[in-house]
């Protein structure tokens, strides 16, 4: 596997992505029906923020805001989550980037199989936010 330590001397470019995948444990629902809380895709999404600091400036930079958030559908534990962020604008200290989380495989426990899980055909779309990130200036 090749990693990318970030350069200093590159400008970033609009359109770089990086790309996590997460499994949502049993122990992270808070609600009926294995719900988790909105923050839960709010993490995930500081966490590729930080690996696209890290790729694209070599400093793990500082979440300023959010934009726009949307949660569009549920997040259950049991879930197989995608999580994309991609750079779409570089200001001189600032990178604006959008995020979202697609559900990739979701829990399908029965009493005779209660470890079921499945793939699904279309991933569905679950959390979109616009966000914007700050790093230090550049040497």
């Amino acid at each position: 596997m090749t990693v990318s330590t970030g350069s200093t001397t590159d400008v970033p470019e609009p359109g770089t992505t990086v790309v996590h995948r997460r499994y949502v444990p049993y122990s992270h629902a808070h609600y009926a029906g294995n719900l988790v809380d909105g923050a839960y895709s709010l993490g995930l999404f500081g966490d590729v923020a930080t690996e696209m600091c890290i790729r694209t400036d070599g400093d793990e930079g500082l979440f300023a805001s959010y934009s726009d958030v949307q949660f569009r559908e549920a997040v259950r534990a049991g879930d197989v989550l995608e999580i994309t962020c991609t750079l779409t604008r570089v200001g001189t200290r600032s990178r604006t980037l959008d995020f979202a989380v697609h559900v990739v495989a979701r829990g399908a426990a029965t009493q005779e199989r209660p470890g079921a899980a499945e793939l699904l055909t279309e991933p569905l779309l679950a959390t979109t936010a616009t966000g914007t990130v700050v790093v230090p200036p550049r040497p």
